[in-house]
């Protein structure tokens, strides 16, 4: 099946400059809102306690805060998750270590007696101390790190290290601008976002070999001298209708996932659903336009 029509060539390269001012602003953009906003960490990565509780009748956050007030939790975090049908709610404190099933105990007591036993379904309690979320942090953001230094060192092994950069270049954009819209958006980061984050540097990463092992092949076909970016356009036209039915068919399941999979995984779907769509126009618009830069440098 072929969404492109065989023999057709589209000019990529000459919107390539366009496509650089977008995405250097995105990326700005991105930067500024992690340092003026910040990450919303979720308690795998702060520690403390996180209770998901829906109840069987209408209420409002500020009766959840009033119910938790008499157990000293008036400042606490509560968020209503879901459909404003679906009264849950995600009630986040900063009690860790040993405390932390005491917390659990006491905030369900609380709202039982409030709402009613009936009324009260504690959905998930997780409680993680200082120690173990500060390492997990750590290893979470290493595990990016690491796997972009192996990426590196494979794909400079399988082609040329000007590939090598590319890829490394266009998987940075990819995961700074999902990270920063994260960040303009308030969703949580957690483990969960992390390995989504892992999936998307994979698939995007998928994406831009098969562009340039295409690119590689035409090199070699090439006889005698031959414009380099007539070249980058072919290659990645011949490979544009796989890129779009293999990223449109994943982009349904995942949106299916963040319509309909409940708030667990809602921010999961969300980071693999935004890495899917800038991962495939890195591919297209960044990797093999910076190809071209190297060789316009090196000429």
């Amino acid at each position: 099946m072929d969404i492109i029509r065989p023999g057709t060539q589209i000019d990529f390269m000459k919107y390539r400059k366009a496509a650089f001012t977008l995405s250097a602003a995105l990326i700005i953009i991105s930067i500024a809102a992690l340092f003026v906003r910040g990450l919303n960490y979720g308690t795998d990565f702060t520690g403390g306690t996180e209770i998901q509780v829906a109840f069987s009748k209408v209420v409002k956050t500020d009766e959840v805060r009033s119910a938790i007030e008499p157990i000293g939790l008036a400042g606490a975090s509560i968020q209503s998750i879901g459909e404003n049908r679906d009264n849950e709610f995600l009630i986040r404190t900063p009690v860790e270590g040993d405390t932390g099933g005491e917390t659990v105990q006491q905030i369900e007591g609380a709202l039982k007696d409030t709402f009613g036993e009936e009324n009260v379904d504690i959905r998930r309690a997780d409680v993680v101390g200082a120690a173990v979320s500060k390492d997990l942090k750590q290893k979470g953001f290493l595990s990016l790190f690491y796997a972009g230094i192996g990426l590196l060192i494979y794909i400079w092994w399988r082609f040329k290290i000007s590939y090598s950069v590319a890829a490394i270049i266009a998987l940075a954009h990819d995961v700074i601008i999902t990270v920063g819209i994260f960040s303009l958006t308030g969703r949580e980061i957690s483990l969960p976002v992390i390995a989504a984050l892992l999936t998307v540097i994979g698939y995007s990463l998928n994406d831009t070999i098969i562009v340039f092992d295409r690119i590689r092949e035409n090199i070699k076909k090439a006889a005698g001298s031959f414009d380099y970016s007539s070249l980058l356009d072919s290659s990645i036209s011949q490979t544009l209708s796989r890129t779009l039915i293999t990223s449109s068919t994943t982009l349904f399941v995942v949106l299916a996932l963040f319509l309909f999979g409940g708030s667990v995984i809602n921010n999961f779907a969300f980071a693999i659903m935004v890495g899917l769509i800038v991962g495939t126009y890195s591919s297209i618009f960044i990797a093999s336009p910076i190809l071209l830069f190297f060789r316009q440098e090196k000429e």
